[in-house]
């Protein structure tokens, strides 16, 4: 059975009027390889007339985004010519690779009607040899990510990237990197089993688990030992979990705001390829 290493309480960062939580990186923890960043905004409820999420036109390199919307849309659009608004239940798949620039915003509906929101953006690193490959987007609504139960039902996992428990995902990813938001009803018990090389990402959303005798509230992010292949989690209360695992890549990370490359000057190059255009055109 996999044993915990630490507990991380996400860190509160407010972004504009958005309710942000930042499990990692913060002060006590970087990354979990192949997991560079996790954001957690919301929950909150927008009034009609809002301004909507405030990621407006930025550039990204040298890693993959996923986005989880809980509640509430967004309105993705990109210098590939990619738009989508995917709204609560969906997922938004995004490969930088060599680099592009995109928005996240709220649907023109979202802003007028408001509502409730919560969304996970999660930044998954890419390795060396495929940093600069192509970019890609994929967005799927919620009833096209196929769902796995366990425990007699009261657990419910939808299966975003990678297999869990014989359910293929709705991604195809560039290195099999497994992703599911869960579900637990009170009482309920997740079992699966990852490969003792991989590491984990495990971030509780709402509610409490129990770890190896360990109590786990929210805002909080498992790390855990490569110790075992089992994984046993058992829910306290009505839970959601974000829990994803792969095989690190044990190479150099550099990061500068928005790219991720191996070396400084892998970072440079992308802040002055994004300055000629090279990234497309917004």
């Amino acid at each position: 059975m996999r044993t915990v290493k630490r507990t991380y309480k996400a860190e509160y960062r407010p972004i504009a009027d958005l309710i942000t939580y930042s499990p990692m990186p913060t002060r006590s923890l970087d990354m979990i390889d192949p997991f560079l960043f996790l954001n957690h905004h919301g929950p909150q409820k927008y009034q009609p007339h809002n301004n909507g999420l405030p990621f407006g036109p930025h550039p990204h390199r040298g890693m993959e985004t996923v986005t989880f919307i809980l509640d509430g849309d967004i309105a993705h659009k990109d210098s590939g010519g990619n738009k989508s608004v995917i709204e609560s239940g969906g997922v938004q798949w995004m490969t930088a690779g060599s680099g592009l620039i995109h928005a996240e915003v709220s649907s023109d509906k979202f802003k007028e009607q408001g509502g409730d929101l919560e969304i996970l953006q999660l930044w998954v690193n890419l390795p060396a040899e495929r940093k600069m490959t192509a970019p890609a987007y994929k967005g799927i609504q919620k009833d096209g990510i196929p769902v796995t139960t366990m425990d007699d039902g009261k657990v419910t996992a939808q299966v975003v990237s990678g297999n869990l428990n014989g359910t293929t995902g709705a991604f195809e990813t560039l290195s099999n990197v497994t992703l599911s938001t869960v579900f637990f009803e009170a009482g309920g018990i997740f079992k699966t089993e990852v490969p003792q090389e991989n590491n984990i990402l495990c971030y509780v959303i709402k509610g409490e688990i129990k770890v190896n005798g360990e109590i786990v509230g929210p805002l909080n992010l498992v790390e855990y030992n490569n110790d075992g292949d089992q994984l046993h989690i058992e829910a306290l209360s009505d839970v959601t979990l974000l829990f994803g695992h792969a095989k690190p890549f044990d190479e150099p990370v550099v990061a500068r705001g928005p790219f991720v490359m191996n070396t400084e000057e892998e970072i440079e190059q992308a802040y002055e390829d994004y300055q000629n255009g090279k990234l497309g055109k917004w």
